[in-house]
């Protein structure tokens, strides 16, 4: 797990080594351990270090292997290495390192562009060939490790973030109106390749580019998931036992491969609760958990301490709780937002954000339950758009959009009105071929795509600013695969995750299976008041936020008249939507401070 970067020049010139060291030192805190940098002719590489499988210098980065003639920069966890290497050196390749980088520079060797398919894990990296002359990126097929990149005058740039991408200040910072529309609408998420900044875009998961010298640029889907049942039918006790040993199996691996110990995020829900019952059943006797909650406000509760100690209690964990008073959160505010790769308004950024501060004493590498409510169905809105009448994009908006089309139109200033850019966006993918069902073809545009640019990425986010490596398990790709053609009943049932709540039954006690479901609390954000109130009236009163002109004034003021008047469908505050934008702007474009006009 890993910051990287670099530069690829495509017009004669030479890339500026002062900007790579500058896009590493804003990535120096997810790799807090060494960096190191390269350079051959128009192609410039940066790496930070956070060192999790093979501790020692020769696994340092960027890794070069003079023999095959290609050099690697690699964010992330290859989960099947050891049986990779295995296979590679039955080939007669030799290895130099024990860790699971040196194992893509082989696999890239031996496969081409294809080596992407035999991988099983978390990554983002870049490939340079110094024979062909070309450049290979490649990001996983979940989007779990982010990999963003700008086209300059000069070539190609990429970065594990964009703040590192912008010490360019030829970059365009202006606001792509089609991000904007899915920003407010779409609950923050920004599907790939687009990003908020006109000039900066990302690679979608499970894809790959391939830049030759003359600065052509291939791109390439090399995975795709399908939503639909197997020739091949199964009982529901086949689905469960078949889902338990797949979770299993992703929960084991996600341990045994780190050469550091492994912690678990324990909140209080079915999720994290099943994965520390998952390790004790494989056999590990000193589990470390880690929880935090902050202030109730009103009914809402600020944390879930009464369903995690029960976890604890019953599998003796070592355990860590945290609390956190609001007037922390507040202070601690803007920290979380200058970590922010994009605007992130999940009330839970903040909340990861301190807990990873606290975890990382002590971890490395911990695994969270991201992912098993998207893969499993656990929300509330599933069942209700699955009732719902009208088209698939009318069923799917009333319960998440934030806003429909025409308060779009009310909350932006003419220059970024236009058409219904998330509207049709979200038709195009419900409609596309492959899914069963309505809610077959939900969930699987949910983990394809609306997971990855929100709680996914805020996890990632938040734990590497940090240097904690959070590790996925209900998005392992064979578990999805697995659940993506399972039966919607089987997700759908006993209030949405079914098939998991069948596997807990006997691991964990009933009171956390048939609680209500709970969300990372941080009543704070959600219901906005008093000193958090005065906070984000200060941002959008702004003379930046102003001179920007990018939200209706009338509409501001409304939303700040009465707050809790504005709640999304997804029980979300639009005024917080609007005030974590503006200030993730302020942050990252207004102050970036960048000093460099060239590649």
């Amino acid at each position: 797990m890993c910051g990287i970067c670099g530069a690829l020049h495509t017009d004669g010139t030479t890339p500026s080594l002062p900007a790579i060291e500058a896009m590493m030192a804003r990535l120096q805190r997810r790799g807090p351990d060494s960096g190191g940098h390269y350079q051959d002719g128009p192609l410039a590489f940066g790496h930070r270090r956070l060192a999790i499988i093979d501790l020692s210098a020769r696994s340092q980065q960027p890794m070069v292997d003079a023999e095959l003639g290609l050099v690697v920069v690699f964010n992330g966890t290859i989960y099947n290495y050891p049986q990779l290497r295995a296979e590679l050196q039955a080939k007669g390749y030799n290895f130099f390192a024990s860790g699971d980088t040196e194992v893509l520079l082989k696999a890239y060797r031996e496969w081409g562009a294809d080596c992407v398919s035999h991988l099983h894990g978390m990554f983002a990296f870049a490939i340079w060939d110094t024979r062909r002359r070309e450049l290979f990126i490649a990001r996983d097929r979940m989007g779990i490790k982010p990999l963003y990149y700008s086209i300059g005058p000069h070539g190609l740039r990429f970065a594990s973030t964009i703040p590192a991408l912008l010490v360019y200040e030829d970059i365009d910072t202006g606001i792509d109106p089609v991000a904007l529309h899915h920003q407010l609408t779409l609950h923050a998420v920004v599907p790939a390749p687009r990003t908020i900044l006109k000039g900066v875009r990302k690679v979608p998961p499970a894809t790959t580019l391939t830049v030759s010298a003359d600065g052509t640029i291939k791109e390439h889907q090399y995975w795709q998931l399908t939503a639909q049942r197997p020739a091949q039918a199964r009982s529901a006790a086949q689905w469960t036992d078949d889902i338990h040993q797949a979770l299993r199996d992703a929960v084991k691996m996600r341990l045994e491969v780190a050469d550091v110990p492994v912690g678990v995020l324990l909140s209080g829900g079915l999720d994290s609760s099943l994965l520390v019952a998952l390790l004790a059943e494989a056999g590990v006797a000193d589990i470390r958990t880690f929880s935090i909650g902050f202030e109730d406000i009103d009914d809402e509760k600020g944390s879930e301490f009464e369903y995690s100690d029960q976890v604890v209690t019953r599998y003796a964990t070592r355990h860590r709780k945290i609390h956190i008073p609001n007037d922390q959160v507040l202070t601690r505010l803007p920290e979380a937002v200058a970590n922010m790769a994009e605007p992130m308004v999940g009330q839970d950024a903040v909340a990861f954000y301190l807990l990873a501060e606290q975890v990382a004493k002590e971890v490395k590498v911990v695994q969270s339950g991201q992912g098993a409510d998207e893969v499993f169905a656990g929300y509330f809105w599933y069942p209700l758009m699955d009732q719902a009448a009208g088209s698939y994009l009318e069923k799917f908006r009333a319960y998440y959009f934030d806003r429909d089309h025409q308060e779009f139109l009310q909350t932006v200033t003419a220059a970024y009105g236009g058409a219904d850019h998330t509207g049709d966006y979200v038709a195009r993918r419900l409609a596309a071929a492959g899914a069963d069902s309505f809610i077959d073809s939900v969930l699987r545009f949910d983990v394809t795509t609306l997971i990855v640019d929100d709680p996914v990425k805020r996890v990632d986010n938040m734990t590497m600013a940090w240097g904690l490596e959070a590790r996925v398990p209900f998005l392992d790709q064979r578990l999805v695969e697995l659940a993506a053609s399972m039966p919607p009943q089987y997700k759908l049932g006993d209030g949405g995750k079914q098939v998991l709540k069948k596997i807990a039954r006997p691991l964990l006690p009933a009171a956390v299976i048939d609680r209500p479901k709970g969300y990372f609390p941080m009543p704070a954000l959600k219901y906005v008041r008093g000193a958090f109130l005065d906070f984000m009236r200060d941002i959008l009163t702004s003379s930046a936020c102003q001179q920007r002109d990018v939200f209706r004034r009338d509409y501001v003021q409304r939303l700040l008249a009465a707050p809790q008047d504005h709640m999304t469908a997804l029980r979300g505050s639009k005024l917080w939507h609007l005030a974590l934008l503006e200030y993730w702007l302020q942050i990252h474009v207004d102050k970036r401070g960048a000093k460099f006009n060239c590649g």
